[in-house]
């Protein structure tokens, strides 16, 4: 897969999942903040595009893995999605905020945020009607194997739906692009959240990123069929779609 990008270097090689567990918890109280202050307020545009595609599913169960403070989740219900999300992340941090936003809404019997790992989700088999991982697959320890458990939950015939960062291909985005996500993302994110490495990871992590062509390839391996790419604003991120076979 590539070289191990990691949010801290630790001499006892710590496990990915565990620091980014540690990096989500030190920044949940800006997380929401400098989400949207960095994607310019797009990030939430690219989550709308997500739920009018899964409006088309008309999913009555849907689960949101590495759902962070819930904003996909919260955004599902308040467009109207007649659905009951299950979200769940690694970082009890975040988790916090979730729940917190999620309950000022009284939406405690629309969404339901669980601390798990994308690897060994607490679900039985076959049981969500589709799935959305916002900006979470990069962070994934053994991409494989979260491919391979979300796969495992979803119903057959199931969609499951992927947004994540890709890199810009062409002039003048690329160079746009480039300079905001390396320079000043980084600055900026350690002033505000007070952690020097997570918006430096940030970056990292997009540009280690299988994307396109290459994270299809990754879902079929992962058994997925109709596996699909969507690119959005000039290729700064991406939907990628793909289906639980029929049994």
């Amino acid at each position: 897969m590539g070289t191990r990008i990691t949010p801290y270097v630790t001499p006892e090689e710590e496990a990915k999942k565990n620091q980014v567990a540690r990096m989500f918890d030190g920044i949940a109280h800006r997380y929401d903040f400098l989400n949207h202050f960095f994607s310019l307020g797009i990030d939430v545009l690219w989550r709308k595009a997500c739920i009018r595609m899964l409006r088309k599913e008309s999913p009555s169960k849907l689960l949101d893995v590495a759902t962070g403070t819930a904003d996909f989740a919260i955004e599902a219900v308040r467009m109207g999605l007649d659905v009951h999300v299950t979200g769940v992340d690694i970082s009890a941090g975040m988790l916090d905020v979730g729940r917190e936003k999620i309950a000022a809404r009284g939406w405690n019997d629309k969404i339901e945020l669980i601390q798990g790992d994308s690897v060994a989700l607490p679900f039985e088999d076959d049981t969500f009607d589709a799935y959305i991982v916002a900006f979470g697959v990069r962070n994934f320890e053994d991409l494989q194997g979260g491919l391979g458990d979300m796969l495992r939950v979803l119903k057959p015939g199931a969609l499951g739906l992927v947004l994540e960062f890709s890199k810009p291909k062409h002039f003048p985005i690329k160079q746009v692009f480039g300079l905001y996500f390396k320079h000043i993302m980084p600055t900026v994110g350690k002033w505000v959240s007070k952690d020097p490495s997570a918006y430096t990871y940030l970056p990292e992590s997009v540009q280690a990123f299988p994307e396109g062509e290459a994270f299809l390839d990754q879902m079929r391996q992962a058994g997925y069929r109709d596996v699909q790419a969507r690119s959005l604003t000039g290729g700064i991120a991406t939907i990628y779609t793909g289906r639980k076979p029929q049994a």
